[in-house]
């Protein structure tokens, strides 16, 4: 018998968040033409990934909000650590560090989207076996 996966381990994997086996995602997300393709349909249970068309817009928010978290920390560590350096080397820092976080960050925010508002974010351990 095996264990429930958790929560925010499948999250942060990009496991489904039905079933919590199967990835979301159909590549890696260092691919830079498509990190952000999702698969139609989860590959072990079945169920659409995409419940409406455009239900992936509202993931740009958290991607926002995420990315005014990465400047402020980074902001403020930068602030303290080096004693307030001049306006450009935040800006050298602050939106390089945005850039190569960008992908991870557009992952990461739709499957906030899936596991928070998404209506089959309910887990179902039986799903990949009805499908």
């Amino acid at each position: 018998m095996s264990s429930k996966p958790g929560f925010l381990s499948s999250m942060l994997l990009g496991k489904c968040p039905r079933c919590r086996k199967a990835k979301v995602f159909s590549h890696p997300f260092y691919n830079v033409i498509n990190f952000s393709e999702v698969h139609p349909n989860c590959p072990a249970c079945g169920v659409k990934l995409e419940p409406e068309p455009g239900f992936f817009w509202g993931a740009m928010y958290f991607s926002y909000a995420i990315n005014v978290a990465i400047s402020i920390i980074t902001g403020f560590t930068m602030f303290f650590v080096f004693n307030d350096p001049e306006l450009w080397v935040y800006i050298c820092v602050i939106v390089p560090a945005i850039l190569l976080l960008t992908p991870p960050m557009m992952r990461f925010s739709r499957l906030l989207m899936m596991y928070l508002i998404a209506p089959y974010r309910k887990y179902n351990p039986q799903a990949a076996e009805n499908k």
